[in-house]
Parts: C-alpha cells; sequence; structure tokens
C-alpha cells in the first residue's frame, strides 16, 4: 500500500509537482528584498533577493552514449541542480534537469535566471560562490581580494550566502533519497528529476507548516567544487568594487 503513495511513483511525484505551486519569485519582485537579510543583518549587501548554488543529487549508473556526462567530478552519477534560497531556507526557484558533470555557470546560462533577473525593474542581487560569474545581477567573491574591503566583503558575502547550504542540508536530512547516506535515486534521469522536483516543494511545504526535522546527525551538501575563471565585465565589477567600498 507504501508504493502506492510513495516519492517514487511517478503518479505522486507529478500530483505534487502539478498543484503544489510553492517555487516562485513574488510577483510583487519588492515583497522578495530583505529577505535574505531579514535574518542575516549585514546593511553592506542592500536588495539581495536569495543566495544561489548547485548540489549533486547521487543516481544509479547508466549505459549508453549519455552515461559519461552523468558522472561528476567526484565520480559517480548524478543531477547537478541549481537552485535559488531566500532568507526563510526556502527555494525560490530550481533547476533539476541537467547531468552531474555540467559546470553551475553552464546551467545558470541555459535557465530562466538570467532573463528573470535582468528584467527586474526594482533592481536586486543575488549571491552565488566562485563557481558562478560575476554579472550585474550577480555579486561574486573576489578570488583575490586587494584590501581588506575586499576581505571584508569576501567574509560578509560567505556568511549571507551560507542559508543555501544549510538550506540544502536540512533538505537532505529530511529527504535522505537526495544524500548519499540513503544511497542513490534507483531510477532513470527524467524521473529522478521529477522526484528531486517533488522534494524541493514538499521542504517548502514542511518550512511554511514548520515541521519539525527528525535529528538523524548532520548532513554535508555535495557541490560541483568548480571554480569560474573571473571574465571582464566592467559594469559588474565596478558594482562589486561600490559594495566593497562600504565595508
Amino acid at each position: 500500500m507504501h508504493e502506492r503513495y510513495s516519492i517514487f511513483n511517478i503518479s505522486v511525484c507529478s500530483a505534487i509537482n502539478s498543484n503544489l505551486k510553492n517555487i516562485g519569485f513574488q510577483t510583487d519582485f519588492k515583497e522578495n528584498q530583505g529577505r535574505l537579510l531579514s535574518d542575516i543583518t549585514i546593511p553592506q549587501f542592500p536588495n539581495v533577493l536569495g543566495a544561489i548554488d548547485g548540489t549533486l543529487i547521487p543516481i544509479m549508473g547508466m549505459s549508453g552514449d549519455e552515461e559519461h556526462v552523468y558522472v561528476c567530478r567526484k565520480g559517480f552519477h548524478a543531477i547537478n541542480v541549481q537552485a535559488v534560497v531566500d532568507a526563510n531556507m526556502r527555494f525560490i526557484n530550481i533547476n533539476a534537469k541537467f547531468p552531474g558533470s555540467t559546470h553551475d555557470a553552464y546551467i545558470l546560462s541555459h535557465s530562466g535566471i538570467p532573463s528573470l533577473m535582468e528584467g527586474l525593474t526594482d533592481g536586486g542581487w543575488l549571491l552565488g560562490d566562485s563557481g558562478y560569474p560575476l554579472k550585474d545581477w550577480l555579486l561574486t567573491p573576489f578570488i583575490s581580494p586587494a584590501n581588506r574591503k575586499q576581505q571584508s566583503y569576501n567574509t560578509a558575502h560567505g556568511k549571507t550566502r551560507a542559508v543555501v547550504e544549510r538550506t540544502f542540508g536540512v533538505l537532505k536530512s529530511r529527504f535522505r533519497c537526495l544524500h548519499k547516506s540513503g544511497g542513490t535515486l534507483p531510477f532513470a534521469p527524467l524521473k529522478c528529476s521529477k522526484i528531486i522536483e517533488a522534494c524541493f516543494r514538499l521542504h517548502n511545504k514542511a518550512i511554511e507548516e514548520k515541521v519539525p526535522l527528525m535529528q538523524g546527525g548532520s548532513v554535508i551538501n555535495i557541490s560541483n567544487g568548480a571554480v569560474f575563471p573571473e571574465q571582464p565585465c566592467p559594469s559588474a565589477q565596478q558594482r562589486r568594487l561600490r559594495v566593497a567600498d562600504r565595508f
């Protein structure tokens, strides 16, 4: 009986993903501003809408022409999931369609995030780690900070962005099937993507309903870990320098 209602049942996943509409930016983007800063008071980072990162979800091995693209840098088959998180540890955007070997920067450029952020009339930033390119709307750390202000910027950036790592940890503690400690998702990639999306939506529901997290030990998030080499983007570099000057 339980298998009929399991998260591994594709009908259950489809029902959750179709009916639980709880992943998305607010229609009024002003409501998003400060959500990261509501609990993390670093006033030098104004108008931060969320933190972005990728996480590797283990899936079963496979054969065929595409097998190699699912092998991540850590050596196992995976899906690399891109997510944006707000201050309340809610996912406000996810993309669970790319194989484990895909670079975070590539997923970003082929997702809806760039057009969404560039279309904001009130502006706003996302915070990302060094696996992402610096953009007018995406603040990344200085790879080689040149002075104390840039070092302070990096420290504050890391503290603020840490919410996304914590959120992935809570997600995988709640849904062990998404973490290596729970094995691997034993399905084809397309079905795995649907299961992953359903788990993310159920996580948001659990956050909204304040469902307690069962004690079961800490979970370490596994990410791609690659560093994106900085490319000249004068306007974005100037924006980041202006933010760093506030420290």
